[in-house]
């Protein structure tokens, strides 16, 4: 088991679990091996950490605790531009964000541009989503419907008090956002992780016009599950419900297509034709809006298998240090100056030209995305130049020239 994030004094990224209480991790799945960590607050547990950079196995001793994670996490990339993180929708999700927001208007009273960073967060609470796409869109707008079988599974919310309340909150955390929020241009940056609520606060703000979607295609998990208790100790979770976007896009299978297709890596993402998404799986809750679903989802399949046949050709050219160096490519930490998403959602925002996806499978869905209503203009142009390197390239323009649609 390898650790990918810093999370004791005695690990670093990169380490490996080899043992937890004596026990070898070897064999076991993931969720066994998590199991054996996990236990009562206060007690302890023994990692073997195998060190490759040392070459040396040693012991390490954690005291259990309840881990709060903190979901909302901020900077200011360049003066009058700030980068907002969100990585899961929880309780405190709305309003941690609203402080935030408030210190980055004291910060920088000029704000030019905001990028939310939707990247990697697998969803959380429905009232959360809501708050968050509330602080950026007009009062009473729509969020997100519902529509199931079930009577009172047919429900419009809107970004009103009442649809983002939870018992934790005092009162409203965004009556006083500052009203910079509202009109300040944005960038919202999802993959194929962004999932549920990820897509609900990245729908809304595409179909209402208020930012531009920058990244990968999302998951699609677009189905609304119900828990019925069934007796003191035990309940039953049906899937009652679709989610939809403001303007009737059904989420499930389809996920959010960006309006700007880009890569993780600036060299492409030579992983990305073997992303799973709901649409994947064999056994996924059909899109009742697609008639056409199974010839898509062939499609998709079809694209995926050029993209692997593309990528065998490339790796193929490759020298044994070019394949070495690929496979040993630390993870990008989101936020930092070697993430390359961010970069690009940074030219954006100042009219300076984005270098697209080199992903086919991701380019063609682009192409393929469904048009939005015409009700208002978007918050942000397009600036969008031709992929380096490819026969095919769209014409794209800088932003405020007269781009195509």
């Amino acid at each position: 088991m390898r650790i990918r994030r810093h999370f004791a004094p005695a690990s670093a990224s990169g380490d490996l679990i080899t043992r937890v209480n004596d026990k070898p991790v070897r064999g076991m799945t993931l969720d066994r091996a998590v199991k054996q960590m996990r236990g009562e607050p206060g007690t302890k547990v023994t990692l073997t950490i195998y060190r490759k950079s040392d070459e040396r196995t040693f012991p390490v001793t954690v005291t259990r605790a309840v881990i709060k994670v903190q979901s909302v996490k901020v900077k200011i990339v360049q003066p009058g531009y700030a980068w907002v993180r969100i990585t899961s929708f929880q309780e405190r999700t709305v309003p941690d964000l609203a402080a935030k927001l408030a210190d980055i208007a004291r910060q920088q009273p000029q704000l030019k541009g905001l990028i939310l960073d939707l990247r990697n967060n697998g969803g959380g609470l429905l009232q959360s989503a809501v708050g968050v796409a509330g602080a950026f869109l007009p009062p009473d707008s729509v969020v997100v419907s519902t529509n199931g079988q079930i009577a009172d599974a047919k429900q419009t919310y809107r970004d009103t008090f009442d649809n983002y309340r939870l018992s934790t909150f005092d009162s409203d955390p965004l009556k006083n956002l500052p009203a910079i929020y509202k009109t300040v241009p944005m960038v919202v940056l999802v993959n194929a992780y962004s999932a549920s609520a990820s897509e609900i606060v990245s729908g809304a703000l595409q179909d209402q016009h208020r930012a531009l979607i920058m990244g990968k295609t999302t998951f699609g998990k677009g189905s609304v599950q119900t828990v019925r208790p069934m007796s003191a100790d035990t309940a039953l979770r049906l899937t009652t419900a679709y989610y939809y976007t403001p303007s009737g896009r059904s989420i499930q299978n389809k996920g959010i297509r960006p309006d700007i297709p880009v890569d993780q890596f600036a060299d492409g993402d030579p992983d990305d034709a073997l992303v799973t998404r709901e649409v994947d799986y064999s056994n996924h809750l059909a899109n009742t809006q697609d008639p056409n679903e199974k010839a898509e989802q062939e499609k998709r399949e079809q694209n995926r298998l050029d993209q692997l046949r593309q990528l065998e050709e490339q790796n193929s050219k490759k020298t044994q240090e070019q394949r070495e160096k690929e496979r040993s490519r630390p993870p990008i930490e989101f936020g930092s100056s070697d993430d390359f998403m961010l970069q690009q959602a940074m030219h954006q925002l100042k009219g300076e030209p984005v270098q697209v996806s080199k992903s086919l499978t991701e380019r063609k869905m682009a192409e393929n995305k469904p048009p939005r209503s015409a009700s208002a203009p978007i918050a942000v142009k397009p600036a969008l130049p031709a992929v380096p390197g490819t026969d095919n390239a769209p014409a794209w323009a800088p932003a405020g020239a007269s781009a195509p649609r």
